[in-house]
């Protein structure tokens, strides 16, 4: 399988399709904004003009990755390939989907012929350009044909088949409630260090703790860098936007009966941003978008 659909190419799916082409495959790239598409074309990765073109150019069976937003573009993009795509097909949803819409896409899938697979992409943007990391859930024999692929665009043991099908989208669901939580964790710290009587550099309070501490992490890494560029996140308003899957996450663990209180409280937090100003509100809306380029609201 080298030839490949994908479905668009925002700040996700650009860095998808070059990791594809990089590591030897035909990328086809699609989106209905399309003006990134000079910009592809002179790294000699092909688009398609529309559905069908992107369709007529793929090689029997299909395979096309979907990484559009959850929700209403999601299914759009999905009934169109549902009613184009043909017997031994296959879709795959790399967007951060609800995991029992994944399990209803793939029984509608299933009932015209199509194969179906959801996986979670963790990375942010840089992931998905240089190495992501993959949770994947699908038929077996159906994920067992994708296995090169993921693996290629992957990091080393990046890349794992969860399970069935929504597993993936579950397993990516919890992995960004967790998140939640460290981030909360982090910003807490910081907030408590900003309202103390001490003058404190949070760029050298970072790249210490980075440094044989206990809580090293990519996240304070991530800190370093947004301190290294405002020492004081005096840019950056305290509004810390969420795109939805850590409520998702406490949903799923009120109906099992399961108590998640920080990650539940961290999605409190973020609503609560909305109303208070607050210096931890400024650390999450600067990881946000150092990690996974999410929009913020800047001064």
């Amino acid at each position: 399988m080298k030839n490949i659909g994908l479905i668009g190419l925002g700040k996700m799916g650009m860095g998808l399709v070059r990791n594809l082409h990089r590591n030897g495959y035909n990328p086809i790239g699609y989106d209905k904004n399309q003006d990134m598409y000079q910009e592809l074309q002179k790294e000699n990765i092909n688009i398609a003009q529309n559905m069908d073109d992107l369709i007529s150019k793929l090689e029997k069976p299909r395979y096309v990755i979907m990484f559009v937003n959850a929700g209403a573009p999601t299914e759009a993009v999905f009934k169109e390939l549902i009613e184009k795509l043909e017997p031994g097909d296959c879709i795959i949803d790399a967007g951060n989907s609800y995991h029992k819409d994944s399990v209803k896409k793939y029984h509608i899938a299933k009932e015209h012929k199509l194969n179906f697979v959801d996986a979670g992409i963790s990375g942010g943007p840089s992931g998905a350009l240089n190495g992501a990391c993959a949770m994947v859930g699908g038929d077996r024999e159906v994920v067992e044909g994708l296995d090169k692929m993921f693996s290629d665009i992957c990091v080393k043991n990046g890349y794992l088949h969860t399970g069935s099908i929504g597993s993936g989208h579950f397993a990516k669901m919890i992995h960004n409630g967790i998140e939640y939580g460290m981030m909360q964790a982090i910003a807490e710290g910081y907030q408590i260090l900003e309202n103390s009587d001490y003058e404190y550099d949070y760029k050298k309070v970072s790249d210490l703790w980075n440094n044989g501490s206990v809580i090293r992490s990519w996240l304070i890494e991530l800190m370093s860098d947004i301190f290294s560029q405002d020492k004081d996140l005096s840019g950056y308003t305290e509004i810390m936007s969420m795109n939805g899957e850590g409520l998702w996450t406490i949903q799923d663990a009120l109906s099992q009966g399961t108590p998640a209180p920080v990650i539940g409280l961290s999605v409190m937090m973020r609503q609560v941003s909305l109303q208070e100003k607050n210096f931890a509100g400024k650390v999450i809306s600067a990881l946000r978008n150092k990690f996974g380029g999410h929009e913020i609201v800047k001064k």
